[in-house]
């Protein structure tokens, strides 16, 4: 779900960035504050930064320590996208196993769907495995999937991830299930 939240962040300006009077450009301020939340990604409260929206106001800065290095409060809003349970998203797939599909949603890297959870289909072993249904529907890497989100979690840090969330899905219900067939960008009468 893409929510909208009220944020306060305090932004490190490096002494070398300050003028020679000792000030700093607002522009400095927002570009620091766009790194900073570059490199954080993601919240397990808020799920992951998409965008600033708004700049509400930037505090009076403080020299924090020896360096010079000054610390600015800043309220902005910013958009987040995170999923929840019972939520209806899309992905593509990128990945498929005899156990089931990944899928890469938005930011979301990794959102599994196991051969469980998608009724009436069955894995077919081949160079390009596919997953394919009694009525002859295909799940196959590039191929877009509407999915239910059985289950979110949160990783702070495991081996290669890193602040990520990670998601169980199905495609059992009305509506799920695949919705383009791979390599297909055009509609065909």
């Amino acid at each position: 779900m893409f929510c909208e939240v009220e944020l306060l962040r305090d932004v490190a300006v490096l002494a070398e960035n300050l003028d020679r009077n000792g000030l700093v450009s607002q522009r400095s301020i927002i570009t620091r504050l766009l790194e900073d939340l570059l490199n954080e990604k993601a919240s397990k409260d808020h799920g992951y930064f998409l965008a600033v929206t708004s700049l509400k106001s930037i505090g009076k800065g403080e020299v924090v320590d020896e360096s010079g290095d000054v610390f600015f409060p800043v309220v902005f809003n910013c958009r987040t996208f995170l999923p929840f349970k019972g939520e209806i998203l899309q992905g593509v797939v990128h990945r498929i196993f005899r156990h089931g599909v990944f899928l890469r949603c938005g930011p979301i890297k990794y959102a599994f769907i196991s051969a469980r959870k998608m009724p009436n289909y069955q894995y077919v072993a081949g160079e390009n495995p596919v997953f394919l249904s009694n009525e002859l529907a295909k799940i196959e890497n590039d191929v877009v999937v509407c999915f239910m989100v059985l289950g979110v979690r949160w990783i702070e840090k495991r081996g290669d991830f890193t602040k990520e969330f990670v998601m169980l899905a199905g495609i059992e219900g009305d509506s799920l299930g695949p919705i383009s067939l791979s390599g297909a960008d055009e509609f065909n009468v």
